[in-house]
């Protein structure tokens, strides 16, 4: 009798410990890209042409976040983004419907997202990717992608864009529809 009431004491303290232990991906470092979740229309920044709709989610119970990208001129893709808690680096896998694959990594500092990945062209030469996500003030994002192909001397900006949450799913900014 005494050894049964032990163990249920020891069952149910182990029950409560577990109970209590942090769920996966709860440390702030899982939360430092959530700034960039939502559904967004994206214009370019120098002229404010639409340049498409974005929408992040979270998945996997917070553990990742999905991008769906539908650009204006019809081209599609996504993204897993994920928090390398072992590593401590942000991991992005981009794929698009060209073919394209794009993997970066990196880290959220002075306030920004900034992930590199090297990607080798189809003359075999490298070149380096730079992409920033930064939060604005206004609730906003601007995504700035930069790339270089000489180890970084000169750097070629991609694409500079910002992201402007879409009003009830509508297009918002002004810009068209585009399901994603």
């Amino acid at each position: 009798m005494r050894y049964a009431r032990y163990t249920a004491l020891c069952l149910a303290l182990a029950g409560s410990a577990a109970a209590q232990a942090a769920p996966p991906c709860a440390a702030p470092e899982h939360r430092q890209f959530d700034f960039w979740v939502g559904d967004w229309s994206v214009t370019r920044s120098d002229n404010g042409q639409f340049a498409g709709q974005n929408r992040i989610e979270p998945t996997l119970g917070g553990c990742a976040l999905h991008e769906s990208w539908a650009g204006a001129k019809g081209s599609r893709g996504h993204s897993y983004n994920v928090y390398d808690a072992a590593r401590g680096v942000w991991h992005q896998t981009w794929i698009d419907s060209s073919g394209g694959l794009l993997v970066l990594e990196g880290a959220f500092k002075d306030g920004k997202m900034v992930l590199e990945g090297s990607q080798q062209q189809a003359d075999g030469s490298a070149q380096l990717n730079r992409i920033t996500w930064t939060p604005l003030a206004d609730g906003r994002v601007r995504q700035r992608w930069d790339s270089t192909s000489d180890g970084g001397k000169t750097w070629q900006t991609q694409f500079d864009g910002i992201y402007a949450k879409r009003a009830g799913g509508g297009a918002g900014g002004g810009g068209q529809r585009v399901d994603i």
